[in-house]
């Protein structure tokens, strides 16, 4: 009863801060509208909106809406956006006033990569911290792994972020497993961000039009994984003129064509194809002609402008691996579908109505024989709805709030013999299913010049289902406060509290991420893990703003954390709450960050300092131990060089403390066989990893030329380190009671070439 009162009087107070935010000391009228780029009309998001005469102001949001209430009077206001021209407008305000505004990109800039795309002094200004955006230009001049441009490789470049594996698209932030990143494609979630085994992500960045992660900080509207938020909107389409891009590469090839439907409709379609299979068929042995492996995916969104106030989206997403030899195959993929409705009630109140749905499944079959063949497939499907407000009652408070629901199903696992004659049975676990409601409620408060207040609630319940009915209810209340400190426009200091609940676990035996992972509700036996983060950051902005300096430091304490007993067994698995084991953890680190955000040099520096700990009884003697992700030191090195108007030239070097481990240290012997014995858990490390990816971009068209086309080259791990990828224990030859350790590497020198084109 304490606890339920303590949260009734935050809750209180909260609603009471938002209450006093709406009292207007005067009549005030809004300055509202959208915020678009000239040359394609695309919306943009983050851009800033200054009014010159207050110095007050605001950015627009993920739908490139602002709005701006002030007194009436004559004002000018400014539009910036880095890598596009300042745009001046002269307002007199006298009553609710639309001002849409579309920016022209910079001539200086448009042969150059832009690092970052919100706007000017943001770096210092925003009341948000633990934040990275990158741009799709910025992404692109990358050195990616066989030329494959890759959103994930990109954002494993920023400090915070490690790769779980040499290769893969699975991420870890700061300390936390990858399956406690949120990832989300127009607002539904992607459960499985991986092509190829891994080594893709299944964005494509020509589709793409905004990237950020929140490492921290992380808005109250957004929750269900303990450490970070990857939002990825897509571009609405080009609703100027018709426009396609594209490229041709060594493993795959892609098209983007986009352009508008009439003077209110815009739409964009974005597909990519491997075609390694094509040149299987050019084999002579006819086992390999019939082998199978490529994978597939297609973007597509239509935007609606009905008129000022109401807009229409429907988005989609649709991809999938597919992999077959003659004993055995695999197929698993993802699929999205996004329907939204923005509506302006008003000049300070946006609202935006989403349905959503996610998917992902996998099969696997091996067909040994008749009697041994075996097969399983497994997957998840969400829906839900979201409806989501922003508030504007003056320029010092922004006010969000929303409800949400989500319906999860979960499909544990089908599976066994293939046929009549198998000797392997067959096995089904029912269906689980699972609902949460989410009501949320934030503010973002200006006292003074200086000072900037972000504060939040967000309330979810979670309730499993079975046969209809509601069991096992669970509810969580997730606070968020942060602070701004701004000493004059260069610098500034900044602090945040989070808490966030993971509702949704993984199974799985590999901490880089697997497809044969398995995720399944908190339930009446699996309690939903806690993380309480608090981070504190000096942010500084140098030469007009051209370089961005950040020192964070951080602390997360988890609670109910996740692991699995040794040797578990995770799949086709009726008892497998009781291979779980729940304790605590912890992790702490320093990030350090120095970027140049244009110019014709440009790039980022970041190094991270990190440690991670979990103890869990039952594992490790019931002693502490390193988290699977504990890396202690990280550096990136990212530079792009515009060499001349026709040659730009990039590279990109990573080191990182090897992965903790764990080795057998001796074994014995049970009548003719050995086994192993192990030392405590993650106990030892892999060697340090480090590598150095190059490329260079020849542009072929002119200036001016509608068609634009260029070859890329590039070249990952250009001097050929062997890092390991995994190391096992082999007895030596001669003497089998020897062992040996080997490791096994997957890349030496990759190089590739690509053909891109836009028109």
């Amino acid at each position: 009863m304490a606890k339920r009162n303590v949260w009734l009087k935050a809750i209180c107070l909260l609603l009471g801060l938002m209450v006093w935010s709406m009292q207007a000391q005067e009549k005030r009228f809004a300055i509202s509208g959208n915020i678009r780029d000239a040359v394609d009309g695309e919306d943009m998001i983050g851009a800033a909106v200054t009014v010159k005469e207050t110095r007050s102001g605001t950015v627009s949001n993920a739908y490139g809406f602002y709005s701006i209430s002030l007194p009436a009077g004559k004002y000018v206001i400014v539009a910036s956006y880095v890598g596009y021209s300042a745009k001046e407008i002269a307002v007199d305000l006298s009553a609710d006033r639309r001002v849409n505004i579309d920016l022209q990109p910079n001539a200086q800039e448009l042969a150059e990569v832009v690092v970052s795309g919100d706007g000017v002094n943001a770096n210092v200004a925003k009341a948000e911290m633990s934040v990275a955006k990158l741009s799709s230009k910025a992404i692109k001049s990358v050195p990616a792994l066989m030329g494959e441009v890759d959103v994930i490789k990109a954002i494993q470049l920023l400090p915070g972020v490690q790769s779980t594996s040499e290769g893969t698209s699975g991420f870890s932030v700061r300390g936390g497993g990858y399956d406690q990143n949120l990832i989300l494609l127009d607002e539904a979630a992607v459960y499985s961000a991986s092509h190829l085994m891994g080594f893709f992500s299944v964005f494509n960045n020509d589709a793409i039009k905004d990237v950020t992660l929140y490492k921290g900080d992380i808005p109250a509207s957004n929750g269900g994984r303990l450490s970070s938020l990857l939002d990825i909107r897509t571009k609405d389409g080009n609703s100027q003129r018709w426009a396609a891009t594209g490229g041709i590469g060594l493993i795959s090839s892609r098209l983007t064509v986009e352009g508008p439907i009439g003077p209110k409709v815009s739409a964009i379609v974005s597909g990519r194809r491997t075609y390694a299979d094509m040149f299987l068929a050019f084999s002579n042995d006819e086992r390999i002609k019939q082998s199978i492996l490529y994978f597939y995916d297609m973007n597509a969104k239509i935007n609606y402008r009905i008129d000022d106030n109401n807009r229409l989206f429907l988005a989609g997403y649709f991809g999938r691996d597919k992999f077959g030899i003659s004993l055995a195959g695999m197929d698993f993929g993802n699929k999205t579908l996004t329907a939204r409705w923005n509506h302006i009630f008003s000049p300070k109140l946006f609202s935006n109505f989403s349905i959503i749905g996610s998917m992902y499944d996998y099969y696997i079959k091996m067909e040994l024989n008749e009697q041994l063949g075996q097969e399983l497939k497994s997957g998840l499907d969400d829906y839900g709805f979201k409806a989501d407000f922003a508030y504007t009652p003056n320029p010092s408070h922004h006010i969000k709030f929303g409800y949400h629901f989500a319906h999860h199903g979960f499909q544990p696992g089908e599976g066994g013999g293939t046929s009549e004659e198998s000797i392997i049975g067959r096995i089904k676990f029912p269906n689980q299913y699972a609902m949460e409601n989410i009501l949320y409620l934030a503010n973002e408060s200006n006292v003074g010049e200086r000072l900037k207040l972000k504060y939040g609630l967000r309330y979810t319940s979670f309730d499993n289902l079975q046969n209809g009915s509601v069991s096992n209810h669970r509810q969580q209340f997730e606070p968020r406060i942060g602070a701004t400190y701004i000493f004059n426009d260069q610098h500034s200091i900044k602090s945040s509290y989070s808490r966030t609940v993971q509702f949704i676990q993984l199974a799985s035996n590999s901490a880089s991420g697997s497809i044969l992972s398995l995720w399944f509700p908190s339930s009446e036996y699996v309690k939903p893990q806690k993380c309480d983060q608090f981070a504190f950051g000096y942010f500084r902005n140098i030469a007009s703003n051209e370089y961005e300096l950040s020192a964070e430091i951080y602390y997360k304490d988890m609670t109910d954390v996740v692991d699995f007993r040794d040797h578990a067994q995770l799949l086709l698995n009726e008892d497998l709450e009781e291979e779980l084991l729940f304790g605590r953890g912890y992790s702490y680190g320093l990030e350090l960050m120095l970027r140049k955000n244009s110019g014709k040099f440009n790039g980022w520096l970041s190094y991270t300092f990190a440690q991670g700990r979990r103890q869990i009884d039952g594992i490790n003697g019931n002693r502490w131990y390193r988290s699977p992700y504990d890396k202690p030191h990280n550096v990136s090195v990212v530079g792009t060089f515009e060499a001349s108007q026709r040659l730009s030239l990039s590279a990109t070097w990573v080191y990182s403390s090897g992965s903790p481990v764990t080795y057998p240290t001796g074994r014995y012997q049970i009548e003719n066989e050995y086994v192993p014995i192990y030392s405590g858990r993650n106990e030892y490390r892999y060697p340090d990893y480090h590598r150095l990816d190059l490329s260079a971009t020849w542009k072929l068209s002119s200036p001016g030329k509608r068609l634009k086309h260029e070859l890329n080259f590039s070249l990952y791990n250009a001097y050929g380190r062997k890092n390991a990828w995994l190391v096992h224990f082999l007895p030596e030859p001669d003497r089998p009671n020897v062992m040996y350790a080997e490791k096994i590497y997957l890349f030496t020198f990759v190089p590739s070439i690509t053909w891109n084109f836009n028109f």
